[in-house]
């Protein structure tokens, strides 16, 4: 029998290696550098693994496995609560599989090929659909843009305070209560949750007076907000959070911006949110981007954890070159003392959303933006005329709408359980998270969704009601 040979190019797996390594930082044991970690936190016995397979059996393990899955291609989707289904033009993944793209991120400057360019491409188009001047390299998520934003202004005013709109993903909060850190810290950050009011799904003005103080370090809104209220008293948030000395962060979705008002023209200090809608595919657990935008002013500029693009002139007339600026800053500079971990970036995403931008134009985000109103407020009527059935918030949203399903007598996962066994997936629903809504969903109508799939959709609904 041969014996075990450890594998020469995985250093950590040579026993001598190991041992001298473990020398050098003082400790005598792999098991010394778990003490930290409760004993009644650690497992005592051996991990129950598989047995092992070849390629060829893991191959069909995986697609057998991934088979049970039921798609939004194959089922009509009014699921949206983060991740939304919106048409991606098929020049997108095209530019994005080009060998420029592939070989060159992460890459070297010297293996650019137009990367930064395109980057830069990013950066000016967002920034000139939000009306900002700075934008930063998306981060992960929008939850993580926010997490950033958050901890940005933390650093720019001194306090430890932060104030949240209540009416927010779930998961996204979840994020950002992370990027606070957990009490026991030195650099923790409170957050505190703003009511809305049940009425209209607005922020509650009073809640948030009696939240905002000296130790308020931001006022963090979204517009639309997780119920795709369309938030109509920002230049009013604004005032009574700087009021107090703090920032204004709002996070939006950037599809909306070709109908509705940019942020900083409300008073926002800070913006972020996700590019996902511009050009990217929904995915399962991979990162669906996040960005960060600001003035172009150093104070902001210089709390950024995350890289620049610069333009510059050349030697040679009428030529430019990119290139990364403040990088010193920046994990990838700093590593451990950045401004923040930068981490799990999506890159390739500011590529297709470049594309994407390029192609939609200012006309095309007021057209998309138009349809989606139209379409999701004609949803919402729609739905709102089947007995039982009532939209919470029916005025001024955008893309995503409340419906309550009380008068029913069904519970939301009872009717979606229903309604997928017809092909459709009906709204996310809202019960958990937000019991005081009661059996309520989240639906989702963007320019993808026809008149005729809204239609199968209340016509499904009603025979589902009535069984």
């Amino acid at each position: 029998m041969r014996s075990h040979v450890a594998h020469p190019y995985m250093a950590n797996s040579v026993p001598a290696l190991k041992q001298e390594m473990l020398e050098s930082i003082g400790a005598t044991s792999i098991e010394e550098l778990f003490q930290q970690i409760p004993q009644d936190h650690r497992l005592k016995r051996p991990i129950n693994l598989p047995p092992a397979l070849t390629e060829s059996q893991l191959r069909r393990h995986l697609v057998d496995t991934l088979a049970k899955n039921v798609t939004c291609e194959q089922n009509l989707n009014f699921l949206g609560a983060g991740c939304w289904q919106h048409h991606v033009p098929a020049a997108c993944d095209e530019v994005v599989r080009r060998n420029e793209w592939l070989t060159s991120v992460f890459g070297e400057p010297s293996s650019d090929h137009g990367r930064n360019q395109a980057w830069f491409e990013f950066c000016s188009q967002l920034g000139e659909l939000l009306n900002m001047d700075l934008v930063g390299m998306p981060v992960r998520s929008w939850g993580s843009a926010a997490g950033h934003a958050i901890r940005m202004a933390a650093r720019l005013t001194e306090r430890r305070e932060v104030a949240v709109v209540r009416a927010i993903d779930p998961e996204r909060l979840s994020v950002i209560r992370n990027y606070c850190e957990p009490t026991e810290m030195a650099s923790h950050i409170a957050v505190r949750l703003v009511d809305y009011d049940p009425g209209t799904g607005l922020l509650d003005l009073e809640h948030l007076k009696a939240t905002l103080g000296e130790q308020t370090a931001a006022v963090y809104f979204e517009t639309p907000s997780y119920f795709g209220v369309i938030e109509q008293q920002g230049a009013e948030i604004a005032r009574l959070a700087h009021a107090v000395g703090a920032q204004v962060i709002v996070g939006v979705d950037p599809i909306s911006l070709g109908v509705l008002a940019a942020p900083v023209d409300y008073g926002a200090d800070i913006v972020v949110g996700t590019t996902q809608p511009l050009g990217v595919h929904m995915n399962s657990g991979g990162g669906v981007s996040g960005f960060i935008a600001s003035h172009d002013d150093a104070r902001y500029a210089h709390q950024y954890p995350t890289l620049f693009i610069s333009i510059s002139e050349t030697t040679q007339p009428g030529e430019y070159g990119f290139g990364l600026s403040l990088f010193e800053q920046s994990s990838y500079g700093l590593r451990d003392k950045g401004n923040d971990f930068t981490g799990h970036s999506v890159y390739m995403w500011a590529i297709a959303n470049a594309v994407y931008m390029a192609m939609m134009g200012p006309q095309g985000f007021e057209e998309v933006g138009e349809v989606i109103l139209q379409r999701a407020h004609f949803a919402a009527k729609r739905l709102g005329e089947i007995p039982g059935v009532r939209v919470t918030f029916p005025n001024g949203f955008f893309k995503e709408f409340v419906v309550n399903f009380e008068g029913t007598g069904h519970s939301v996962a009872t009717l979606n359980k229903r309604l997928l066994a017809k092909g459709i997936f009906g709204g996310k629903d809202l019960s958990t998270d937000f019991p005081e809504l009661g059996q309520s969903a989240l639906y989702c109508v963007t320019e993808i969704h026809t008149q005729a799939d809204i239609e199968r959709l209340v016509a499904a609904l009603n025979e589902v009601i009535a069984q």
